[in-house]
């Protein structure tokens, strides 16, 4: 037995600048892809356990993700594609790859989809089995090209090995000689908003999540996926989508038409409201005199980097500031060029800095660096290792960091944008962020599972960055129209033949 299996992940937020260059994937191949893939919490790793245990021989092409950003270019795109197909043409009996399922590269809006269907044609008849993120745009291109699909079943993201272990399952039952399945999808025209598909708390996406895994308790259903859809993607099939995989086309299809419904019904819940900056602010004060240990999480949401923010955004440090907030810990805000200042200046120096806003961020208004004078703390290797749950184990680098004392506030600037998503963000600075009365972090959802435990309380704080909630500041151009809550007079129904597309027969 022959497998070969591949990790390949990127997000793309087509409105953001940050550029995403081949090495920001960092590619590994082989022997090297295969030693970071086993016992990593990713369904890549998954699909190495199942292979070991199976005893089949292993192939391992490549393992690369970089965060959220911009588009690629094509080039980079047909790069990482080469050595999957290159390992497929040579002959397998299975393939099993860990993608996204919401990368867009330049002339390339459907980068899963494309590779899907390379490989179908350099495999045919070779079962594909594929693993996606939970805000994957999802396309017929996709689904007509593999076998099988599953999706995470939660935000954030603890159960991605857990999503590559129920692939392997379908996948092993089609080696075993069963008949292989099929899959519907259906995609209700919702433009979710991220921070509502939250899976930590009651709401929406927690009910659709509850009713697929109740669908995958009837007989014959081996998959259904609730797919909320990265909305910051200028593409004519972003948003929600529905994806089961099922003993025969009409189970497919009534089951994901069954969720569909439900999404559609319950689509109000998607849709996430944004409080003024003040009035976020009022409630963190308000919260750190209130009963409760540890500091208030204030959450940059509009500057995320694990969507493709710059980092660079100063709205929620300059006006907590202004405001009088004390005991602030801030950051990771990406500036190099104030990172090199300090660094040249040294630990113990006074500088005056002009932090963020350096990238240009096109149909936003204007915006201006924020003017700090502080002391240098710290100047080091932004580099620790991952403690979980999320990417448990992983090396994260950050480029140099540089630690700035101003009145009130102690901030974090590094030469990379990163994700606040382990207390090591700040550690290997010499910085504990336990220890802030507010902790402002550019981070959605992803700090959650670490921060948010030490917190009394997290509130999420609206900045007018590229990652922001108010769809209003982005101009969409591609997407399909109508879209709710866009166009909020939008009309739908799932059980019209055109809004469920069936798995093309292979």
């Amino acid at each position: 037995m022959r497998i070969v299996a591949a990790r390949f992940n990127h997000e793309t937020n087509t409105f953001s600048p940050v550029p995403t260059p081949l090495e920001d994937f960092g590619p590994l191949h082989g022997a090297d892809a295969l030693a970071f893939g086993t016992g990593s919490a990713t369904a890549f790793g998954a699909f190495i356990a199942y292979a070991q245990a199976i005893g089949a021989d292993l192939v391992t092409p490549l393992c690369a993700t970089a965060n959220p950003s911009g588009p690629a270019e094509r080039g980079v795109f047909e790069a990482l594609a080469a050595p999957i197909l290159e390992a497929v043409s040579a002959g397998c009996d299975a393939i099993l790859l860990d993608l996204h399922g919401a990368m867009v590269a330049r002339g390339v809006d459907d980068c899963e989809g494309e590779l899907l269907a390379r490989v179908r044609a350099a495999a045919p008849g070779v079962p594909i089995g594929v693993a996606l993120d939970l805000h994957g745009n999802i396309t017929a291109q996709m689904v007509d090209n593999c076998d099988c699909i599953a999706g995470f079943k939660t935000y954030p993201h603890i159960d991605m090995f857990e999503t590559g272990q129920h692939v392997t399952r379908m996948m092993d039952a089609i080696l075993k000689g069963g008949a292989r399945p099929v899959m519907a999808l259906t995609h209700p025209p919702i433009l979710a908003q991220t921070l509502k598909m939250n899976t930590e708390v009651p709401g929406i996406m927690v009910d659709l999540i509850n009713a697929a895994r109740a669908a995958e308790a009837q007989d014959g259903v081996h998959a259904a996926s609730i797919f909320g859809g990265f909305p910051l993607s200028d593409i004519a099939d972003a948003g929600v989508s529905v994806v089961t995989v099922a003993d025969n086309a009409a189970l497919a299809r009534a089951v994901a038409q069954d969720l569909a419904r439900a999404a559609w019904d319950g689509r109000e819940g998607f849709v996430y409201d944004e409080a003024p900056l003040a009035q976020s602010l009022a409630q963190a004060v308000r919260a750190a005199g209130g009963p409760g240990e540890g500091p208030v999480l204030l959450l940059d949401h509009g500057d995320n980097c694990m969507s493709g923010g710059t980092c660079d955004t100063v709205d929620v440090l300059q006006a907590a500031l202004e405001a009088g907030l004390k005991g602030i810990i801030a950051g990771p805000f990406c500036d190099p060029e104030v990172v090199e200042q300090m660094t040249n200046a040294g630990t113990g120096a006074t500088v005056t800095v002009a932090l963020g806003a350096k990238v240009p961020l096109e149909g936003f208004p204007p915006r201006a660096p924020l003017a700090l004078t502080g002391v240098v703390s710290t100047v080091c290797q932004g580099r620790y290792v991952v403690s979980g749950p999320i990417y448990t184990g992983q090396t994260c680098d950050m480029g140099r960091a540089a630690v700035l004392e101003v009145h009130g506030a102690t901030v974090l600037i590094t030469e990379k944008p990163h994700e606040p998503w382990d207390l090591g963000v700040f550690t290997c600075a010499e910085i504990d962020p336990i220890e802030a009365k507010f902790l402002i972090l550019k981070s959605r959802m992803y700090c959650r599972p670490v921060f948010g435990p030490l917190s009394r309380a997290v509130v999420e704080c609206a900045s007018a960055g590229i990652t922001s909630s108010n769809l209003d500041l982005f101009r969409f151009e591609t997407l399909k129209r109508p879209i709710f809550p866009i166009e909020r007079n939008t009309n739908w129904a799932p059980d019209d033949q055109a809004n469920t597309h069936d798995q093309a027969a292979s």
